[in-house]
C-alpha cells in the first residue's frame, strides 16, 4: 500500500505540472506492482481546494469522485492533535516546510506500517519515507 499525496494528485490532474509525465509513469508502475493507494481526508480537502482554485469546481468535483474508490482514512480529532503535536515538536528548522496535512500523512504512514508515498514533496524523505518512482 502506498500513500497518495496531494502533490501526486495535482501532477496527475494538470498536464502542465512539471511532474505530470513522471506522475503518469509512477502511477503505471504502481499499478503494475499491484499496489493499492491510500489517502486521508485532509489530502482530499487539500487536493480539492488546490484543483478548484487552479482548474475550477467542475474539475475538482471530477477528481474527487475519481478518487472515491481508494481507501480513505478519516482524520479524527485524535489524529489531528497527534499531527499538530508532532509539528510543534520539530526542533529549529527541521521539517520547517511540512504542513499539517504532511504531518497527518506521516502519522498515517507510521501507524499503518507503510514506508512509501506517491508524492513530489521532499518532506516525505526528510521524515524518513521513500518516494514512489517509475523504476
Amino acid at each position: 500500500m502506498v500513500l497518495l499525496d496531494t502533490s501526486a494528485i495535482f501532477a496527475l490532474t494538470d498536464a502542465r505540472d512539471a511532474h505530470h509525465e513522471e506522475a503518469v509513469r509512477i502511477l503505471k508502475r504502481l499499478e503494475e506492482r499491484g499496489e493499492e493507494l491510500l489517502l486521508h481526508t485532509y489530502i482530499l480537502l487539500e487536493a480539492f481546494a488546490l484543483i478548484h482554485r487552479r482548474h475550477g469546481l467542475r474539475t475538482a468535483i471530477k477528481v474527487s469522485r475519481d478518487l472515491g474508490h481508494l481507501e480513505t482514512i478519516t482524520v479524527d480529532r485524535v489524529l489531528h492533535d497527534e499531527a499538530a503535536s508532532w509539528l510543534a515538536s520539530r526542533p529549529g528548522r527541521s521539517m520547517q516546510g511540512a504542513s499539517l496535512v504532511d504531518a497527518v500523512s506521516f502519522r498515517v504512514l507510521r501507524r499503518e506500517g507503510m514506508e512509501e508515498a506517491f508524492a513530489f514533496d521532499p518532506d516525505f524523505t526528510r521524515a524518513g519515507f521513500r518516494l514512489a518512482s517509475a523504476t
